[in-house]
């Protein structure tokens, strides 16, 4: 998976569609990343330490990978990730549009 936590990234499907956000969480098994006020969802809580009484609260449920795309850092525009190695031979992160390293 190309994408980590902390880009900025577009919905290209779904309800959500048009929206932008940062990753909070990659969940590689799933292929799926869970964007900052994206995709959220009703849960019932039972009484706790936490939250004594209970009650319905919002959450971010997972988005699929292939439902969103990296915005580029120089454009701000959507990108697909190409890997390529830097003049010290690490791995690093280039936007196919514009050629900048996003990492």
């Amino acid at each position: 998976m190309r994408l980590k936590k902390n880009d900025l990234v577009i919905v290209i499907a779904g309800k959500e569609k048009g929206k932008t956000g940062k990753i909070l969480k990659v969940l590689a098994e799933k292929n799926a990343v869970i964007v900052e006020q994206l995709n959220i969802v009703k849960r019932h809580q039972k009484p706790s330490k936490d939250m004594p009484t209970g009650g319905i609260t919002d959450k971010e449920a997972p988005i699929h990978v292939s439902n969103v795309m990296l915005l580029d850092p120089k454009t701000n525009k959507p990108t697909r990730i190409a890997i390529s190695k830097s003049k010290d031979g690490a791995k690093v992160r280039v936007s196919v549009k514009s050629k900048t390293i996003i990492d």
